[in-house]
């Protein structure tokens, strides 16, 4: 008997911490998940005390379980191996202590849903946002009236990372407000959705390239592009930043984690003009030190540190 399946999907939810959020995001991804959503209740007890921070989220969304712990979530086809994939994530998680991160619980546990509630699940958690004095993130299913000054930027994130809400987008997106001036060249690494390529180029960047490992991010960023009708302006890549991107440029922003700016600390230097800015963004407040001292270590001048919430941006410039 051949029997048909519908089309129901694996809800694989983990319970860990802030400090983690980033490094299991990457064991998702690694391990072939194409997304996934964050719940996380220090996010939005952070943005319930700024009034500029509104519509962050459904208040309902954490107020459900009463529960401070984070929540990963991320959807796996039933036709997959999920056994696999769930041992899978569940030992990288267990070695997270060994690089200096606690996962706290790290549990890994399974729904299913169907896709119908799949498909449409992760729209609850994005509403209009004003990041910064101009920018406006609104996705297209929801309605928003456009004040005067705004730059609104219709995104549908799909199963990519970077809506504009999270603090490490929203701080990088008022740093580019600062620092992009008219016919400035952008790089952004890291793209995710594209969201801080999109900003650039709305904010005057009149050449942006966008970068990312991950062929969904690149795809989900192409469509995001063209969507926001700024393809005269960025050019989405996939690769590695010394591997596709042989030139220079004024701003240089990289929404990554700690570990991985670090190691660009060594190398971004020879894609920045003299004057340029870097601002880097995903680092956790624990690990400020730690980043600093290796910019300054690979010769940068730290021009500001930005705190938001339980995360940290850094804006420096090659020392002279």
């Amino acid at each position: 008997m051949e029997v048909t399946k519908m089309g129901n999907w694996i809800e694989v939810t983990i319970r860990t911490t802030t400090e983690a959020v980033e490094a299991i995001t990457n064991i998702l991804y690694e391990n072939g998940a194409a997304g996934a959503m964050i719940e996380d209740p220090n996010d939005f007890k952070f943005q319930k005390k700024h009034e500029y921070d509104w519509d962050y989220v459904e208040e309902e969304v954490f107020n459900k379980s009463g529960e401070d712990c984070v929540k990963i979530k991320t959807y796996i086809s039933e036709e997959k191996n999920v056994p696999e994939f769930v041992e899978n994530v569940r030992h990288r998680i267990s070695t997270l202590k060994d690089f200096g991160i606690d996962p706290g619980e790290g549990s890994v546990s399974l729904d299913t849903v169907n896709e119908a509630d799949w498909a449409n699940n992760w729209k609850k958690y994005y509403k209009p946002t004003k990041v910064g004095e101009k920018i406006v993130i609104k996705p297209s299913w929801e309605e928003y009236e456009e004040q005067d000054g705004d730059i609104v930027i219709e995104l549908d994130p799909g199963m990519a990372f970077g809506t504009g809400t999270h603090e490490t987008t929203s701080m990088c997106i008022c740093q580019l407000e600062k620092y992009v001036t008219p016919d400035a060249k952008v790089f952004d690494i890291g793209c995710g959705s594209g969201i801080l390529a999109i900003a650039a180029a709305k904010l005057g960047a009149n050449d942006v390239t966008a970068v990312d490992l991950d062929e969904v991010a690149v795809e989900v960023a192409k469509e995001n592009v063209k969507e926001s009708n700024v393809e005269d302006k960025v050019t989405v890549l996939h690769g590695n930043l010394t591997d596709v991107i042989h030139d220079k440029a004024d701003v240089v922003v990289a929404n990554i984690i700690a570990d991985i700016i670090k190691i660009l600390a060594k190398d971004v230097q020879q894609f920045m003009k003299e004057d340029a800015v870097f601002i880097s963004s995903g680092i956790i407040l624990a690990k400020i030190d730690e980043v600093v001292e290796s910019l300054e270590e690979n010769g940068f001048e730290i021009v500001e540190v930005i705190r938001k919430g339980e995360w940290s941006a850094i804006v420096s410039k090659i020392k002279k």
